[in-house]
């Protein structure tokens, strides 16, 4: 980037929560901000990147790098690069859970588990394959639990092991919330993923794999522009875009086409 004109200001050593206010102290003298990493990454300079205006840029160095993905971002270092100093820009929708922003994805119950299991060593070690190697942690430890959703005329009472809502369409490293959703439809994908027999649980995993989970009879899901009100029992940690960040009960909102980004 530097070589291609642009000029830096470089920050590496830095604590995740400072991360929004990095970006609106340096917003006057910047046109950019570009988050080399992973999807944690960038959903720790979400509040910054929205509340300035500032486009970001997106050097895919992460693990799932599922927002990547979802945008047509290259894996390509080099390739992501070029397409920063392109510098054509998109607008794209984001989620808000209890005040926290999600680009990908906010979720309940099995994906909670697995994000216990899923450490930074285990992910040194084995890569991508680390998700499905905490998943069958988590599903061996994840206990149905009662929870009520409401939105707009929509309203479940149901028994669930994950209760998710994507805002984009891939989140887990390449799971997919509905191969149907796109990041700037103004529109939040829902799904409840109801107990089934263990002997469906390749089955699931494939349809969430292609984004077709809404054929299968354990899995309701709708969409909505928002609010959502979810209700658990008993009260249940959240994650957003693989952090743990707030409980339930929780109002989901979507800040329409909040972010700009650098993009195909």
């Amino acid at each position: 980037l530097g070589e291609g004109g642009m000029s830096l200001l470089q920050y590496s050593n830095y604590d995740r929560c400072d991360m929004a206010s990095l970006i609106r102290s340096h917003a006057p003298e910047i046109d950019c901000v570009i988050v080399a990493g992973g999807d944690g990454s960038i959903n720790a300079a979400l509040e910054g990147l929205v509340a300035t205006g500032l486009p970001l840029g997106i050097l895919p160095f992460g693990t799932g790098n599922d927002f990547a993905r979802t945008l047509g971002i290259p894996m390509e270092p080099a390739a992501a690069a070029s397409l920063v100093m392109q510098g054509d820009t998109r607008s794209v929708d984001v989620g808000e859970i209890n005040g926290h922003f999600f680009i990908n994805v906010a979720s309940i119950g099995l994906s909670v588990e697995l994000t216990r299991y899923l450490t930074g060593t285990l992910k040194r070690r084995w890569g991508r394959l680390a998700y499905p190697i905490a998943a069958a942690k988590a599903l061996a430890h994840t206990r149905p639990f009662k929870v009520r959703i409401t939105g707009g005329d929509r309203s479940l009472d149901v028994r669930s092991l994950q209760v998710a809502i994507g805002n984009g369409v891939y989140y887990g490293a390449g799971m997919a919330v509905y191969d149907r959703a796109r990041i700037d439809d103004q529109c939040l994908d829902f799904y409840c993923l109801e107990p089934a027999h263990l002997w469906r649980v390749p089955l699931s995993f494939a349809a969430f794999r292609r984004g077709s989970n809404r054929a299968l009879s354990s899995v309701q899901a709708f969409c909505s522009p928002g609010p959502i009100e979810i209700h658990t029992e008993p009260a249940l940690a959240v994650n957003t875009d693989g952090e743990i960040t707030t409980t339930t009960p929780a109002t989901v909102r979507l800040l329409s086409k909040a972010l700009n980004v650098i993009a195909p």
